[in-house]
């Protein structure tokens, strides 16, 4: 959960396994409880039968498809829709509705409990124009758990309205793919995509999300999540949250933050993800940062890399590394590399003293923005290649720079100045000396009294 300190969950979940005597399905396959009137295809045994359909759906091993139905849950804890054990559950034109709090936060977060739709122990489930609708505690819209488990949705609409309750969440390796989904949270910690603890998988084309709560950003990854060509818009939270050794990918997505951040990488050490590189990579599309930095790198390692992308932060700071809340203290800063690729860059970059960056600016790359202006960074590293223009917009201090131009033209300096560290292995090339830029700048050796 953003931003929440949590313990591992210590409740086991067994599924009760109960015979749909009204149903015609497989024995021991199914629960249910006051039904609507539906079809349903038992594939598993070749037979059609029309039949009284549950109110809240489970399924146990076997391949059942049903679709017009009506699934209700509304007990504490309960699913709309659960398989398990291997199960394939194929659903169209339908509904799923979910009321009754969850009894345990940390288990829905893990584990699926209290989910509109759920798949766990190696099993499939695949909904086609389908809503999915929640409003109660705890309640995420579609949940994937467990090796071998995945959820297939197409053309599905998922709403959730309380705490607690991302769209599609997917943990302990589980796996979700969407295809023109469309998902709207209203609570606080309701991630419209999102992995939780023990990683999932989650790979989303085309659709419109929109999170409205606090802690509630677009997408939130403990896993791998990768998303093309969708339409993201967070009003309480950042754009997108990384959390530890895992990732985000995007491709020709529009997506904006509103408060915090655009996006924020870091480690909470909360048990959720494991520690290591955090990596964003965004290909086309734009990001865009109401508040805060457009990236903010806080208590871990991390790689961001940038191509064709339409980025903007109103606050001036196109990224910040540096210390937080998260970690030991003196040893929690970021540490980024940040490489970009034929990029319109505005913005400066900031960084504290246990904190590090390094920029690469490539293939036609324009950075206006000032670099380490307060000389604050534990390093701060520029490179340009011949392509890549630096507007320089206010006094800058680097630890190393690197220029393929070493006539330095690439640099325009307005006047400013850019001092570099003489005794840096990496600015050999620079001898030392001071050189007068275009516009009466200098790039000049830092003294130890700056």
């Amino acid at each position: 959960m953003h931003f929440k300190f949590r313990g591992i969950a210590t409740l086991v979940l067994l599924a009760s396994l109960v015979t749909l005597a009204v149903c015609g399905c497989v024995s021991g396959s199914e629960t249910s409880s006051e039904a609507t009137t539906s079809t349903t295809t038992d594939t598993t045994n070749n037979t059609n039968t029309t039949s009284t359909a549950s109110e809240a759906y489970t399924q146990s091993g076997g391949t059942e498809t049903s679709s017009n139905q009506a699934f209700i849950a509304s007990n504490t804890d309960e699913n709309g829709i659960k398989v398990t054990n291997g199960g394939t559950f194929t659903l169209s034109n339908s509904t799923v509705t979910k009321t009754g709090d969850t009894s345990s936060n940390d288990n829905s977060d893990f584990y699926g409990l209290n989910a509109g739709v759920l798949a766990e122990s190696g099993s499939a489930i695949e909904l086609t124009n389908c809503t999915v609708t929640t409003n109660a505690n705890g309640a995420n819209g579609v949940f994937a758990t467990g090796s071998g488990s995945s959820v297939t949705l197409s053309n599905v609409t998922i709403n959730t309205s309380a705490d607690g309750s991302r769209g599609v969440d997917a943990t302990q390796t589980g796996n979700i793919t969407c295809t023109d989904v469309n998902i709207t949270t209203v609570g606080q910690y309701c991630a419209a995509i999102a992995t939780d603890r023990g990683n999932g998988n989650i790979n989303v084309t085309g659709g419109t999300m929109n999170t409205a709560g606090d802690g509630s950003p677009g997408i939130y990854s403990t896993g791998n999540i990768t998303v093309s060509d969708s339409v993201i818009t967070a009003t309480g939270s950042e754009a997108v949250v990384i959390e530890g050794k895992n990732s985000i990918s995007l491709t020709n997505v529009t997506i904006s933050g509103e408060k915090k951040c655009g996006a924020m990488l870091y480690q909470s050490f909360s048990g959720d993800a494991e520690v290591g590189t955090s990596s964003f990579t965004m290909n086309g599309g734009s990001l865009n940062a109401t508040v805060g930095p457009l990236f903010y790198i806080t208590n871990t390692e991390s790689i961001i890399e940038l191509k064709d992308a339409n980025l903007s932060a109103a606050s001036g700071t196109l990224l910040t590394a540096s210390a937080d809340r998260w970690g030991n203290t003196g040893s929690n800063g970021g540490v980024v590399t940040f490489k970009a690729e034929n990029e319109t860059l505005n913005g400066n970059i900031t960084c504290d003293n246990i904190s590090s960056v390094t920029a690469m600016l490539q293939n036609n790359t324009t950075l206006t923005g000032a670099i380490n202006a307060n000389n604050t960074a534990s390093s701060m590293n520029m490179t340009l290649d011949s392509t890549s223009t630096w507007n320089v917009t206010g006094t800058s201090y680097l630890t190393s720079f690197t220029d393929e131009d070493s006539t330095l033209s690439n640099i325009k300096d307005n006047g400013n100045t850019i001092y570099y560290d003489s005794n840096s292995s990496t600015n050999s090339w620079l001898e030392g000396k001071t050189y007068t830029l275009t516009d009466g700048g200098q790039l000049t050796p830092v003294t130890v009294s700056q």
